[in-house]
């Protein structure tokens, strides 16, 4: 039976620290299916999901959304912590190592105590071990406790900062592209104002922010499920926004600032399918043709004041649709898997941007509306 056990902790610590190392300190993907990481976040996300789903106020359920991504990882370093206990603490049972002053052999709990009080590096003292591989033991617990913390709280800091990064430039967006952002509402934003070297440049820098995006969210698949500050701002409806962008320029145009695009759209692309299929997310259709017939002749008449040759319109929608089918089906998917909205091709009013509303303006306007129904009530 000590035996049985002691193989049982062995195998049960080798398996925390390399799940905790591929999560951590690996940085590229695994694709192995069954890890322990992944084993817990699609078992804990589907009731969160769930319990979402029957949140009716859209505000409420992505207030309740974004406590998951940071929740998560306290729970997955808690269950780290202590399977690691509980296979050190199995350790000690089968090596009979530990004393307790009641009895000649300390009981399972006893070691599970002794576990803990020495990975959490507290040396009690009440409880101490009796032999030389009960001290090599517990020697090597208070080492991996030790080290397992500080690779821990070095973690978080480098987190944050890939989210903030990712985030910045999503709140660049919403002055040039509206909220949501909408590809008509960035062309339309650029062409008009003939400022089409800064949409290259634009486009440029969201290349390096797609790849940026692929690689930290490839190391650390949790920042999937961090939420953006504003309600109608999410990392997949900006890269979705920009995906459309691309496209539609590709669709419409031969130009140079089609070659740009096309570079963005390429990379874009690649992080998108990537993510999706880190995450074990298969492309899913749209249900909905995000973009009908005749709201495609309206975006192509946004390029024509830019000054170049543009392809007729049922080329461009011949063209576009075949990009289209590159892109959408995974996007549909992460969107169908995370609860997050995708963006429209374009609006029937001016969106209204982030930076032109606050949150007093708009509790303001809330207010004013109850009073309204009010007073129509008692009239």
């Amino acid at each position: 039976m000590a035996v049985v056990a002691g193989g049982a902790g062995l195998f049960l610590l080798i398996v925390i620290l390399w799940d905790a190392f591929e999560t951590i300190i690996l940085p590229r993907r695994v694709t192995r299916l069954y890890r322990l990481a992944r084993l817990f976040y699609r078992s804990s996300w589907r009731p969160w999901r769930a319990v979402a789903l029957r949140i009716r106020s859209a505000k409420r359920r992505d207030s309740y959304l974004s406590f998951y991504g940071p929740l998560s990882l306290l729970m997955l370093f808690g269950m780290w912590a202590w399977g690691l206990v509980l296979s050190f603490g199995m350790l000690h049972w089968a090596a009979r190592s530990t004393f307790n002053p009641s009895g000649p052999f300390a009981t399972f709990r006893t070691d599970l105590y002794m576990s803990g009080t020495t990975f959490f590096t507290l040396g009690l003292g009440d409880v101490t071990p009796r032999t030389p591989l009960g001290r090599v033991v517990t020697v090597i617990e208070a080492g991996t406790g030790f080290g397992f913390l500080a690779v821990v709280i070095s973690y978080l800091p480098v987190l944050y900062g890939a989210f903030s990064q990712r985030e910045a430039n999503i709140s660049l967006l919403d002055a040039r592209a509206g909220s949501p952002p909408t590809a008509a509402e960035l062309l339309r934003r650029h062409v008009q104002g003939q400022n089409l070297a800064a949409l290259g440049e634009y486009l440029r820098g969201w290349e390096a922010w797609s790849a940026q995006l692929m690689e930290s969210h490839l190391s650390y698949p949790v920042l999937c499920y961090f939420r953006s500050q504003h309600q109608n701002q999410s990392w997949l409806a900006a890269l979705t926004a920009v995906l459309d962008t691309c496209a539609l320029i590709m669709a419409c145009s031969e130009s140079e600032l089609s070659w740009q695009a096309q570079l963005t759209f390429a990379i874009s692309r690649h992080a998108v399918v990537d993510l999706a299929q880190g995450m074990w997310v298969p492309p899913l259709p749209p249900p909905a043709n995000r973009l009908p017939a005749e709201e495609f002749a309206h975006l192509h008449t946004l390029l024509a004041p830019s000054g170049r040759e543009l392809l007729s319109v049922r080329e461009s929608e011949q063209r576009l649709e075949v990009l289209r089918r590159m892109y959408e089906p995974y996007t549909n998917g992460l969107a169908e898997r995370l609860l997050m909205t995708l963006p429209p091709w374009s609006v029937a009013r001016r969106p209204a941007d982030n930076w032109r509303t606050s949150a007093w303006e708009q509790i303001s306007q809330e207010v004013g509306a109850v009073r309204r129904r009010r007073e129509d009530d008692h009239f």
